[in-house]
């Protein structure tokens, strides 16, 4: 389906270059002299790097049918993880590779949205957040406040998280996937 730049939302993918992109953001410029253009930001759903692109108004491309399902994370298999479709229990193996920003947010059993181009597998996307168990940080000292400063902790996946003093081994956190910081005790 081809769509114009005047049908750009945030979210939209489109093919440009033979590759697939996703719209992070973009901006509608129309300068005092020349034609109108549109700035915009992509994400390339293969490889995930982000671009600048700028295009006349009014241009004309394809957007890509992207087809996004609920699966369910299984395990690990390997340099892969095998997640399935709780519809009709389907499994799929995805690369680590792939999903490398997402693996330090990955449970058993934790609900995932596996993002598909045709047959391609793209990635995935995890939940906005996340409770992880603290595995490793240093010892709480006493008189050490919510607001006193931070410290590194170690999560049960991996993801190592700048957290208050007060937190201790054991606690469970909830985690912004989107940047990967503390948002509470959980």
């Amino acid at each position: 389906m081809a769509i114009s730049t005047a049908d750009f939302k945030n979210g939209l993918t489109i093919e440009v270059d033979n590759a697939i992109w996703r719209i992070v953001e973009f901006q509608h410029v129309k300068p005092g002299k020349g034609g109108a253009f549109v700035r915009s930001k992509l994400k390339n759903l293969r490889t995930g790097a982000v671009q600048e692109k700028t295009f006349r108004a009014g241009a004309k491309m394809e957007q890509a049918p992207i087809n996004q399902r609920k699966m369910q994370y299984l395990y690990a298999d390997g340099d892969s993880r095998v997640f399935m479709d709780t519809d009709n229990y389907e499994q799929i193996s995805v690369p680590d590779e792939q999903i490398k920003d997402q693996l330090v947010y990955l449970q058993e059993n934790m609900e995932v949205t596996l993002i598909q181009y045709g047959s391609e597998t793209l990635g995935i996307e995890v939940p906005n957040t996340v409770v992880l168990t603290v595995t490793a940080t240093e010892p709480g000292i006493k008189g050490n406040t919510a607001s006193g400063g931070s410290k590194p902790a170690t999560m049960d996946t991996g993801l190592i998280v700048q957290v208050p003093f007060f937190v201790n081994e054991g606690d469970k956190l909830t985690i912004n996937t989107q940047d990967g910081t503390y948002i509470s005790r959980a």
